[in-house]
């Protein structure tokens, strides 16, 4: 998990990247390589999707369906 300091700006961060996947997630469920691809424009890398993915499912804000789609915890 990136976190903001002297190394990594706020947009670099993994906050700033969970912030979006809750935003996507708004609209609705997604299957996980669609959610990818949304979020491949604003990845350094393919790991940070995992640090984010993981990051949310620990907060309880993220679960997946058996169908594969990942949807919010927050908003029903």
């Amino acid at each position: 998990m990136q976190v903001p300091n002297k190394l990594y700006s706020y947009r670099e961060s993994t906050l700033a990247l969970i912030l979006e996947v809750l935003g996507r997630l708004k609209q609705g469920a997604v299957p996980v390589r669609e959610l990818f691809t949304d979020m491949r424009s604003v990845l350094s890398d393919p790991a940070d999707f995992l640090s984010v993915m993981d990051c949310l499912y620990a907060l309880r804000a993220v679960d997946i369906s058996d169908e594969g789609e990942v949807y919010s915890c927050l908003w029903k």
